[in-house]
Protein backbone atom coordinates (compact mmCIF):
# COMPACT_ATOMS: atom_id res chain seq x y z
CA UNK A 1 0.00 0.00 0.00
CA UNK A 2 1.30 3.71 -0.75
CA UNK A 3 2.26 5.80 1.86
CA UNK A 4 -0.31 8.70 2.40
CA UNK A 5 0.68 11.69 1.56
CA UNK A 6 0.95 14.74 4.13
CA UNK A 7 -1.65 17.11 4.35
CA UNK A 8 0.09 20.86 2.67
CA UNK A 9 -1.99 23.07 5.00
CA UNK A 10 -3.16 22.73 8.28
CA UNK A 11 -6.07 25.36 8.48
CA UNK A 12 -8.77 25.57 5.71
CA UNK A 13 -12.15 27.80 5.14
CA UNK A 14 -14.58 25.67 3.21
CA UNK A 15 -17.49 27.69 1.01
CA UNK A 16 -20.87 25.25 0.56
CA UNK A 17 -23.06 26.83 -1.79
CA UNK A 18 -26.88 26.20 -0.87
CA UNK A 19 -27.36 24.04 -4.07
CA UNK A 20 -25.11 21.66 -2.36
CA UNK A 21 -27.32 21.22 -0.02
CA UNK A 22 -30.21 20.22 -2.19
CA UNK A 23 -28.93 18.09 -4.39
CA UNK A 24 -31.03 16.51 -6.93
CA UNK A 25 -34.21 18.16 -5.43
CA UNK A 26 -35.59 21.40 -6.80
CA UNK A 27 -35.24 23.10 -3.23
CA UNK A 28 -34.84 22.37 0.23
CA UNK A 29 -32.57 19.79 1.87
CA UNK A 30 -31.19 16.84 0.80
CA UNK A 31 -30.06 14.49 3.51
CA UNK A 32 -28.02 12.20 1.11
CA UNK A 33 -26.28 15.48 -0.35
CA UNK A 34 -25.63 16.71 3.12
CA UNK A 35 -24.49 13.27 4.96
CA UNK A 36 -22.04 12.67 1.55
CA UNK A 37 -20.62 16.19 2.39
CA UNK A 38 -20.11 14.90 5.92
CA UNK A 39 -18.44 11.89 4.95
CA UNK A 40 -15.68 13.90 2.43
CA UNK A 41 -15.24 16.57 5.43
CA UNK A 42 -14.40 13.57 7.80
CA UNK A 43 -11.91 12.57 5.52
CA UNK A 44 -9.99 15.84 6.30
CA UNK A 45 -10.67 15.51 9.90
CA UNK A 46 -8.62 12.24 10.11
CA UNK A 47 -5.66 13.94 8.39
CA UNK A 48 -5.90 16.65 11.14
CA UNK A 49 -7.25 19.46 9.41
CA UNK A 50 -8.62 22.40 10.86
CA UNK A 51 -12.08 23.24 9.31
CA UNK A 52 -13.91 26.56 9.30
CA UNK A 53 -16.95 25.89 7.04
CA UNK A 54 -18.92 28.74 5.44
CA UNK A 55 -22.64 28.00 4.20
CA UNK A 56 -24.74 29.43 1.74
CA UNK A 57 -28.79 29.38 1.83
CA UNK A 58 -29.82 29.36 -2.08
CA UNK A 59 -31.89 25.88 -1.67
CA UNK A 60 -33.84 27.89 0.63
CA UNK A 61 -34.34 31.12 -0.07
CA UNK A 62 -32.64 33.54 -2.56
CA UNK A 63 -32.81 37.13 -1.35
CA UNK A 64 -32.28 38.93 -4.83
CA UNK A 65 -35.34 36.96 -6.64
CA UNK A 66 -37.52 38.26 -3.35
CA UNK A 67 -36.21 41.66 -4.24
CA UNK A 68 -36.97 41.46 -7.81
CA UNK A 69 -40.23 40.63 -6.44
CA UNK A 70 -40.96 43.98 -4.42
CA UNK A 71 -39.30 42.81 -1.05
CA UNK A 72 -36.74 45.36 0.49
CA UNK A 73 -33.62 44.20 0.20
CA UNK A 74 -32.53 44.44 3.39
CA UNK A 75 -35.61 42.30 4.62
CA UNK A 76 -34.75 39.75 1.58
CA UNK A 77 -31.38 39.33 3.10
CA UNK A 78 -31.87 38.38 6.03
CA UNK A 79 -34.44 35.51 5.63
CA UNK A 80 -31.43 34.28 2.95
CA UNK A 81 -29.40 34.90 6.45
CA UNK A 82 -31.90 32.40 8.38
CA UNK A 83 -31.60 30.11 5.64
CA UNK A 84 -27.93 29.43 6.07
CA UNK A 85 -28.44 28.52 9.82
CA UNK A 86 -31.09 25.78 9.07
CA UNK A 87 -28.29 24.37 6.33
CA UNK A 88 -25.44 24.95 8.90
CA UNK A 89 -27.48 23.13 11.77
CA UNK A 90 -28.45 20.15 9.41
CA UNK A 91 -24.52 19.95 8.20
CA UNK A 92 -23.65 20.18 12.18
CA UNK A 93 -26.27 17.25 12.83
CA UNK A 94 -25.01 15.27 10.40
CA UNK A 95 -21.29 15.26 11.19
CA UNK A 96 -22.11 14.57 14.92
CA UNK A 97 -24.49 11.48 14.46
CA UNK A 98 -23.22 10.40 11.21
CA UNK A 99 -19.61 10.60 12.27
CA UNK A 100 -19.01 11.94 15.60
CA UNK A 101 -17.11 14.57 14.72
CA UNK A 102 -17.49 17.48 17.23
CA UNK A 103 -18.38 20.56 15.69
CA UNK A 104 -19.49 23.81 16.62
CA UNK A 105 -22.40 26.27 14.41
CA UNK A 106 -21.28 29.87 15.23
CA UNK A 107 -23.93 32.75 13.65
CA UNK A 108 -23.37 36.34 12.26
CA UNK A 109 -27.17 36.79 13.48
CA UNK A 110 -28.38 35.91 17.63
CA UNK A 111 -30.11 32.64 17.83
CA UNK A 112 -28.29 31.41 21.06
CA UNK A 113 -31.04 28.31 21.59
CA UNK A 114 -29.33 26.49 18.22
CA UNK A 115 -26.11 28.35 17.84
CA UNK A 116 -23.08 30.61 19.05
CA UNK A 117 -22.73 33.93 18.40
CA UNK A 118 -19.84 34.29 16.12
CA UNK A 119 -16.40 35.73 17.94
CA UNK A 120 -13.61 35.32 16.41
CA UNK A 121 -11.10 34.08 19.28
CA UNK A 122 -14.23 31.77 20.23
CA UNK A 123 -13.97 29.82 16.89
CA UNK A 124 -9.59 29.69 16.70
CA UNK A 125 -9.84 28.04 19.65
CA UNK A 126 -12.46 25.47 18.33
CA UNK A 127 -10.02 24.97 15.28
CA UNK A 128 -6.87 24.59 17.74
CA UNK A 129 -8.97 21.70 19.55
CA UNK A 130 -10.13 20.16 16.42
CA UNK A 131 -13.42 21.05 16.22
CA UNK A 132 -15.21 21.70 12.73
CA UNK A 133 -16.59 25.61 12.79
CA UNK A 134 -19.88 26.04 10.89
CA UNK A 135 -20.12 29.64 10.18
CA UNK A 136 -23.67 30.75 9.62
CA UNK A 137 -26.24 34.11 8.60
CA UNK A 138 -22.78 35.50 6.27
CA UNK A 139 -21.37 38.63 8.16
CA UNK A 140 -24.96 39.34 9.55
CA UNK A 141 -25.12 42.29 7.43
CA UNK A 142 -27.62 42.88 4.27
CA UNK A 143 -25.88 43.31 0.83
CA UNK A 144 -22.79 41.08 1.71
CA UNK A 145 -23.30 37.45 -0.18
CA UNK A 146 -21.84 34.36 1.72
CA UNK A 147 -18.89 34.18 -0.50
CA UNK A 148 -17.78 37.40 1.27
CA UNK A 149 -18.70 36.52 4.34
CA UNK A 150 -16.51 32.99 3.14
CA UNK A 151 -13.23 34.96 2.11
CA UNK A 152 -13.94 37.33 5.39
CA UNK A 153 -13.85 34.21 7.88
CA UNK A 154 -11.23 32.83 5.88
CA UNK A 155 -8.96 35.63 6.64
CA UNK A 156 -10.43 36.40 10.08
CA UNK A 157 -9.50 32.72 11.31
CA UNK A 158 -5.83 33.04 9.26
CA UNK A 159 -6.56 30.01 7.04
CA UNK A 160 -4.16 29.24 4.25
CA UNK A 161 -6.99 28.30 1.79
CA UNK A 162 -10.17 29.19 0.51
CA UNK A 163 -11.63 26.00 -0.85
CA UNK A 164 -14.75 27.40 -3.18
CA UNK A 165 -16.71 23.93 -3.28
CA UNK A 166 -19.30 23.85 -6.07
CA UNK A 167 -22.58 21.63 -7.08
CA UNK A 168 -21.40 19.89 -10.63
CA UNK A 169 -18.72 22.91 -11.62
CA UNK A 170 -15.39 21.38 -11.38
CA UNK A 171 -13.41 25.09 -11.97
CA UNK A 172 -13.45 28.40 -13.41
CA UNK A 173 -14.49 28.74 -17.02
CA UNK A 174 -13.85 31.33 -19.73
CA UNK A 175 -17.95 31.33 -20.16
CA UNK A 176 -20.44 29.25 -18.66
CA UNK A 177 -19.93 26.05 -19.65
CA UNK A 178 -23.61 24.98 -19.40
CA UNK A 179 -24.42 26.97 -22.03
CA UNK A 180 -21.05 26.66 -23.96
CA UNK A 181 -19.76 23.57 -24.72
CA UNK A 182 -16.41 25.20 -26.08
CA UNK A 183 -15.91 27.35 -23.13
CA UNK A 184 -12.09 26.77 -21.87
CA UNK A 185 -11.17 26.00 -18.67
CA UNK A 186 -8.53 27.96 -16.25
CA UNK A 187 -6.01 25.25 -14.35
CA UNK A 188 -4.61 28.82 -12.59
CA UNK A 189 -5.98 31.87 -12.99
CA UNK A 190 -5.06 35.70 -11.10
CA UNK A 191 -7.33 37.93 -9.45
CA UNK A 192 -6.79 40.61 -11.23
CA UNK A 193 -7.43 38.36 -14.64
CA UNK A 194 -10.78 37.19 -13.15
CA UNK A 195 -11.54 40.30 -12.20
CA UNK A 196 -11.04 41.97 -15.61
CA UNK A 197 -12.48 39.00 -17.18
CA UNK A 198 -15.92 39.16 -15.17
CA UNK A 199 -15.37 35.71 -14.72
CA UNK A 200 -18.69 34.72 -12.13
CA UNK A 201 -16.67 32.51 -9.79
CA UNK A 202 -17.16 35.12 -6.45
CA UNK A 203 -19.16 38.37 -6.43
CA UNK A 204 -15.96 41.45 -6.64
CA UNK A 205 -16.06 42.31 -2.85
CA UNK A 206 -15.28 38.89 -2.05
CA UNK A 207 -12.28 38.38 -4.66
CA UNK A 208 -11.00 41.88 -3.96
CA UNK A 209 -10.86 40.58 -0.05
CA UNK A 210 -8.64 37.70 -1.09
CA UNK A 211 -6.53 39.65 -3.74
CA UNK A 212 -5.53 42.03 -1.14
CA UNK A 213 -5.01 39.51 1.42
CA UNK A 214 -2.50 37.05 -1.00
CA UNK A 215 -5.57 34.34 -0.17
CA UNK A 216 -5.32 31.62 -2.51
CA UNK A 217 -8.91 30.38 -3.73
CA UNK A 218 -9.46 26.79 -5.19
CA UNK A 219 -12.33 26.64 -6.90
CA UNK A 220 -13.90 22.47 -7.50
CA UNK A 221 -16.69 20.24 -7.70
CA UNK A 222 -17.22 18.95 -4.06
CA UNK A 223 -19.32 15.99 -5.63
CA UNK A 224 -16.65 14.12 -7.40
CA UNK A 225 -15.99 11.87 -4.51
CA UNK A 226 -12.42 12.44 -3.11
CA UNK A 227 -11.67 15.82 -4.80
CA UNK A 228 -11.73 17.54 -1.27
CA UNK A 229 -9.35 15.28 0.50
CA UNK A 230 -7.00 15.16 -3.16
CA UNK A 231 -6.46 18.97 -2.88
CA UNK A 232 -5.79 18.74 0.63
CA UNK A 233 -2.86 16.71 0.18
CA UNK A 234 -1.46 18.13 -2.84
CA UNK A 235 -3.11 16.46 -6.18
CA UNK A 236 -3.93 19.13 -8.03
CA UNK A 237 -8.01 19.64 -8.64
CA UNK A 238 -10.22 22.78 -10.20
CA UNK A 239 -8.52 25.89 -10.71
CA UNK A 240 -6.29 27.93 -8.75
CA UNK A 241 -6.78 31.45 -8.20
CA UNK A 242 -4.00 33.37 -6.60
CA UNK A 243 -2.04 36.70 -6.93
CA UNK A 244 0.99 34.72 -9.40
CA UNK A 245 -0.63 31.69 -9.95
CA UNK A 246 1.29 29.44 -7.46
CA UNK A 247 0.53 28.65 -4.00
CA UNK A 248 1.79 30.16 -1.10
Amino acid sequence: MSKEKNPIVKRILLKISGESFKGSKDSGIDPQSINYMAQEIKELVELGIEIGIVVGGGNIWRGAEAEKDGMDRATADYLGMLATIINGIALQDSLEKKYDIDTRTQSALTVQQIAEPYIRRKSIRHLEKKRVVVFAAGTGNPHMTTDTAASLRAIEIEAEILLMAKFGVDGVYSEDPKKNKNASKYDTITYQEALTKKLKIMDSTALALCMDNNLPIIVFDLFTKGNLKNIIIGNKKGTLLSNNNLMK
